[in-house]
């Protein structure tokens, strides 16, 4: 493929190739708000709180000042959100990281950033369908299911949002509105009663009056602090980008999934900051940095609500959260897989399209299949190793996100000195975020490595499973890019780079 330059571009915000609807998608299939849904029900806001929070209280230095590390991590997703918005202004493809990487820096690279996000997507289906097995029983009042009854059920899960990401991207819409609006109302109702109880004296002894210093950067304990609470806030923000990946199936592919993935991010650290304001102010930071149940919601449900009934609204807040996020990561997966078939990246049978559905139907089940297959796989070897697999989630998380930061810098190279504000949004912005992720990458790195820091703290190779489990799969993913490009396929690994038509920033 010849270089696309400023001079031969074909249009305005048009790919070359494949332009939305050529793959055999549904066109204008959903809007702004559906768009916007599914960024936000991708992060799967009321399970990751639930997980996350007493882990970030609990850190020394950081207590109540929570609410600055919720921000303090927005801050790098918010940045690369806007690299997002750029490219997907330029290529609206469902591929993404993929077709945009390829496109700015080589086919080989963006082979990679594809690979990364369907790895992650497959990793974190695990977890979410133990959390929903988990969750399902809970609901009805029983804490002691067995392993193999919650891995039953957390199949079923998977298998069911499967099967409604097969049938369709409307309904899949329709499904996320109902989920994640039964997720909100529940994490709103939470945090309004939990601070009316305060501030009204009704709450328990540990109770304490929220503070406009718990939102002082200056008044945590350190730097070290800081940057520890980001390395576990940072990644429950991941899931927004779910918004692009569905861009060729949204109205004004070029703008609104853009726009979508900001807008999600905004709605998203407002949820968390909020719901931890209220939790810290109802429950203390002791309780909270004390609790080792990983579910500081559920910890304190019943006090909150003064009834086990109405307790149980937090679980379904979790249960509907990672039914949610188990149906929205089968859906950039599928689309990766498809763009990447189309681009003669993977066998073509991965790009099938069901003339029915017009859903990547081929790609969306062996997402599943594989789903169930390393769930099932993992809760056999060992929950340890499910566990440590999960820890190295982050990895590829910040691999593919920061890939996506530096090659919106590439492929605007040429514009971002014609104004200061194609500097500043089209290149700081997402250089900054690109960074700062890369230093989230090789920080976990680092920490990962210590096996004392995996689930069992048994060491592989000398190193920590979590560790080896990520850059393993990265370097499996070279090899299989290896071993394909073996095989010719010209195509895709004979393009060459491209830079961006000057045309797409005129509207700054």
């Amino acid at each position: 493929m010849s270089a696309v330059t400023a001079q031969n571009s074909t249009s305005p915000g048009a790919p070359q190739g494949a332009a939305p609807g050529e793959k055999g998608l549904k066109s204008n299939a959903i809007g702004f708000v559906s768009s916007v849904v599914i960024g936000v029900a991708s992060t799967a806001p009321g399970y990751s709180l639930a997980a996350s929070l007493g882990f970030v209280v609990a850190i020394s230095g950081v207590g109540v000042q929570a609410p600055v590390i919720m921000i303090a991590a927005f801050i790098p997703m918010v940045l690369i959100a806007s690299g997002y918005y750029w490219l997907n202004r330029a290529d609206p493809d469902c591929g993404t990281t993929f077709s945009w990487a390829t496109r700015a820096m080589g086919p080989s690279i963006g082979w990679v950033g594809g690979w990364a996000i369907i790895v992650a997507d497959v990793i974190v289906m695990a977890n979410l369908a133990q959390i929903a097995g988990l969750y399902s029983f809970l609901l009805f009042g029983v804490d002691d299911a067995s392993t193999f009854l919650v891995t039953l059920v957390g199949v079923a899960f998977i298998l069911a949002m499967t099967w409604i990401c097969a049938i369709g991207i409307e309904l899949n819409a329709k499904t996320q509105i109902g989920l994640l609006g039964a997720e909100i109302v529940t994490l709103a109702l939470f945090a309004i009663v939990a601070l009316v109880r305060v501030w009204t004296g009704d709450g328990i002894a540990a109770s304490v009056d929220p503070s406009l210093s718990w939102f002082n950067p200056f008044e945590l304990g350190s730097v070290s602090a800081l940057t520890s609470g980001v390395l576990i806030a940072v990644f429950i923000y991941w899931g927004w980008d779910t918004t692009v990946a569905v861009n060729e199936e949204t109205t004004d592919t070029g703008e609104t999934p853009g726009r979508a993935a900001i807008t999600s991010t905004l709605i998203l650290v407002l949820t968390y900051v909020i719901v931890t304001v209220a939790a810290i102010s109802f429950g203390g930071p002791d309780r909270l940095g004390k609790d080792e149940s990983g579910d500081v919601l559920g910890l304190l449900a019943n006090d909150v609500f003064g009834s086990s009934l109405l307790g149980k609204l937090v679980i379904i807040a979790v249960l509907t959260s990672a039914a949610a996020s188990c149906q929205t990561t089968i859906l950039p997966t599928a689309r990766t897989a498809l763009s990447m078939a189309r681009a003669k990246a993977i066998p073509s049978k991965l790009g099938e399209v069901s003339p029915q559905y017009l859903t990547p139907i081929f790609a969306t089940w062996l997402m599943g299949a594989v789903s169930v297959i390393w769930y099932v796989g993992l809760t056999l070897i060992s929950e340890n190793v499910l566990f440590d697999a999960i820890a190295a989630l982050g990895l590829m998380i910040a691999f593919y996100y920061g890939l996506t930061g530096f090659a919106c810098v590439v492929y605007y190279r040429r514009e971002l000195l014609r104004s200061w504000r194609n500097l500043v949004f089209i290149g700081l912005a997402p250089l900054l975020g690109a960074l700062m992720l890369t230093g989230v990458f090789v920080k976990s790195c680092i920490d990962l490595a210590d096996p004392a820091n995996s689930e069992s703290g048994d060491s592989w190779l000398g190193l920590g499973p979590p560790l080896v489990i990520g850059v393993g799969f990265l370097l499996l993913g070279v090899l299989l890019m290896g071993i394909w490009r073996l095989g010719g396929h010209p195509e895709f690994f004979g393009r060459r780079r491209e830079t961006a038509d000057p045309a797409l920033t005129v509207r700054l």
